[in-house]
Formats: C-alpha cells, structure tokens, sequence
C-alpha cells in the first residue's frame, strides 16, 4: 500500500518545518511537499496530497480546498468554528504527538471528521445557529446553483452547465450565502443540507 501523501500549510516556515520532523518518523506517511499558502493551487498540483495539514494559529482562511480534506491545527478553542465553517474536517489542538496526528490525518483521509473532544463545545454553537430558517427563501435558479455548489463544482462548470456567466454564477453564490447567513461555499452547502434544501 502506498503511503499517504500530506501537504503541509504554515504561513511561517519554522512552523512548516516542525511539521516535517514531527511526521518524519510516522509510518505510512510521506510529506509531499510544504507551502506557505500563497501559492496554494500551485503546491496542491506540484504535491497532490491526499490530505492537508493546516497550521490555523498563523493564516487560517475564510475557504478551504473542497476536494482534499484537511487538518486544521489550531492555536486555541476560539479557532474551531473558523476553521470549520471554512471547511476543514480534522480539528486539533497544535500541541500533539506524531501518532495522534498520523492517526488523525489517515482518518480524515477516509472522509472521516476527527475532532478534539475539547473542541466540541465551540462547534456545538454552530449547530445552534444553522438550526434556524434562512430569512428569506431562495429562488429556482438560486436553489440550481446551490446544488450544483454541493457537487463541488467550479463557477465556471456551474456557467456552463446553466448557460449563464461566471459573474452571474458569482451573483447568484453571494446570494445564496447571504440568504443562508453563511460567509462561505462550503458553509452554505452544510447549511442547506442541515435544512433539508439539497441531498448530497
């Protein structure tokens, strides 16, 4: 069996190189390559992980990749609902052995969610909160867009398969999130499957 392939995030290269050693000695593990995430589309092609190590105490972001599943390692409780609304599915605290984040990440690489059992609480909020109606009801074309969002297509297959255009598929997303109360793709998806508006 191949090893599994990690990409490591960190916006400071001493935390991108602590990363490395920590993992160096896990077996069926290989780092694939590091970035700092400026150029994160260029090293996702260049390393083609099967799963992402995110350092979240120095750049979390409002979206994460849809395709790969990524760890979120973060500083404090306070960070977990960011990083999960953005889309990470593996929480951790930063202080951890290497077997545990090992486990964890071949874990999320079976599409599992692995979360600290200290940062339940922080999410527990989140369920509150999208347990609640969006304020106003989304149109046809809104609700064909949302589907298609869940799929984890790209605006320009969503324009081409409803004959509109990039901007328009733009509009209609700013919409859709603003509707559901959201602030990203992937939230939005979550959100609506919560309220039985798609299936995936």
């Amino acid at each position: 069996m191949t090893d599994l392939k990690v990409l490591l995030v960190a916006e400071n290269p001493l935390a991108r190189m602590g990363l490395a050693a920590l993992l160096a000695g896990v077996a069926g593990l290989t780092v694939a390559g590091q970035s700092s995430g400026s150029q994160l589309n260029m090293d996702l092609d260049l390393a083609k992980p099967h799963v992402i190590v995110w350092d979240w105490s120095w750049n979390g972001v409002s979206e994460l990749p849809r395709d790969i599943p990524v760890v979120a390692l973060l500083k404090d409780g306070a960070q977990a609902s960011e990083a999960w609304r953005a889309g990470a599915r593996g929480l951790l605290l930063g202080s951890l052995d290497p077997d545990t984040l090992g486990a964890a990440l071949t874990a999320a690489s079976h599409g599992l969610a692995v979360i600290e059992p200290t940062l339940t609480a922080a999410l527990a909020q989140i369920e509150v909160s999208q347990n609640e109606a969006p304020a106003e009801s989304l149109t046809p074309r809104e609700m064909e867009v949302l589907q298609l969002l869940a799929s984890g297509l790209p605006n320009k297959t969503i324009a081409n398969r409803l004959s509109i255009t990039d901007h328009t598929v733009k509009f209609h997303v700013n919409a859709i999130m603003t509707k559901l109360g959201v602030q990203s793709r992937t939230e939005a998806v979550v959100r609506a499957t919560k309220l039985g508006l798609i299936i995936l």
